[in-house]
């Protein structure tokens, strides 16, 4: 035990552990606390776009060819799209199998439209073209200032990365300068990650205290569904995937258990971002396949969100007794491959596209998603830690498939 109280990891299972009891316990005292999961999660965001530009520039300046950065970005859209794709049929398939929502013999009269009015709202105002568009920064620094938007940064970097890798032997004072910056950025998250088990911890104790454990009952079928759903995409889908690529999956995630804690304790996987990102370069991974796929995959490959969005659509088809045909599924199937692709960076991301995946099927109402609103907070949960995984696995096998992964580091780190 005095050894084990150093480890990260178990500091952060004791901040959720005493911060779910406070919030069950003294409600009104874990609402209190919600400024320490805030401020931990702002700390973590405000060094995020620095790193991902550090690491990324640094990563195309190692690399030496800009042939090899499209490639790899090549490679990784496709990977994120297959398996996205992939998550979005495994909830279709499991909603259609086990109906959480059959039974609850919903009437629409009484669903609350003004509940879901602003993602409805929002979610009619979310064009392909505003989503390209938003990618471009105003200026320069609006990437870091602004919207923290991850593609933003990434652009900036490519271009900065780019433009530095041009200049040669001009360039290499540039290239020290932000090779420093690099360490002194990776070092001040090291220090602000020993704050995880406050941070975990008060969120923890925000959202029982708030909601309560009773808002879980209602709705408990649909939520069991939804997380033995993740349960089985991270084991089976992703377990498959890792095996191909050299390593198991239950090995993985022993290796990052501290980065899962945190973001099982702030519902926020860009709480663990940057950790993730050292940790997968210690597996083997090359810096340069690191800080391209893990940034971008936070935008294009949200399989924990993908597994949501066809679960909460046909739950509230079901609720309603409204039976939809293959058609109108694969319709809803079809329109949420392009939608979830928006989900990043965007408050109540998860609504915004659900209302518009929805809105195909004007048989469903979109006032239906009430009927989930009240635990979307509780489901947040899986679904960041599905989004996490999911991107730790991308990474490594987007660096096997290029030959950018040292299967010996990674085998030798993996065994402990």
């Amino acid at each position: 035990m005095p050894r084990l109280h150093r480890h990260l990891y178990f500091r952060v299972l004791v901040g959720i552990v005493v911060g779910g009891l406070i919030g069950y316990l003294a409600p009104n005292a874990g609402i209190a606390l919600k400024p320490l999961g805030d401020g931990f999660i702002a700390l973590v965001k405000m060094l995020i776009g620095p790193v991902i530009f550090c690491t990324v520039v640094l990563g195309i300046a190692g690399a030496g060819d800009m042939r090899k950065v499209g490639r790899v970005g090549g490679k990784a859209l496709i990977y994120f799209e297959a398996v996205s794709t992939l998550a979005l049929v495994i909830g279709l398939i499991v909603v259609n199998v086990l109906r959480p929502g059959a039974g609850f013999n919903v009437d629409p009269a009484t669903l609350d439209a003004n509940a879901v009015a602003s993602y409805a709202k929002a979610a009619t105002e979310q064009h392909t073209t505003d989503f390209i568009l938003h990618i471009i920064p105003r200026t320069f620094t609006d990437a870091f200032t602004g919207s923290g938007d991850l593609l933003q940064v990434l652009l900036v970097a490519v271009l900065f990365g780019y433009a530095m890798l041009r200049m040669g032997a001009a360039g290499e004072a540039v290239h020290r300068f932000i090779e420093g910056c690099s360490h002194i950025f990776v070092s001040m998250m090291n220090t602000l990650m020993q704050l995880a088990p406050l941070g975990a911890g008060g969120a923890m104790a925000f959202t029982i205290g708030r909601y309560g454990i009773d808002a879980l009952r209602p709705l408990a079928f649909l939520m069991g569904s939804f997380y033995l759903t993740c349960l089985l995409f991270v084991f089976v889908v992703l377990g498959i995937i890792g095996a191909f690529a050299g390593f198991r999956i239950w090995r993985f995630l022993s290796y990052i258990r501290e980065e899962l804690l945190t973001v099982l304790g702030t519902s926020s996987s860009e709480a663990a971002l940057v950790p993730l990102m050292r940790k997968l370069e210690r597996l083997g991974c090359s810096k340069s396949v690191v800080g391209l796929v893990v940034p971008s995959g936070y935008s294009f490959n949200l399989d924990g969100t993908n597994i949501y969005m066809t679960m909460a659509a046909m739950f509230v088809a079901q609720a309603l007794n409204i039976e939809l045909t293959l058609m109108q599924q694969l319709t809803i199937l079809g329109v949420a491959i392009l939608t979830s692709k928006g989900a990043s960076g965007v408050t109540g991301a998860g609504f915004i596209t659900l209302a518009a995946t929805l809105a195909v099927v004007p048989t469903v109402p979109v006032a239906g998603l009430a009927l989930v609103l009240g635990i979307d907070r509780f489901m947040s949960e899986a679904r960041a830690l599905t989004n996490f995984v999911g991107n730790g696995v991308a990474t490594l096998v987007i660096a096997r498939w290029e030959g950018e992964l040292d299967t010996e580091v990674l085998n030798r780190e993996l065994r402990g």
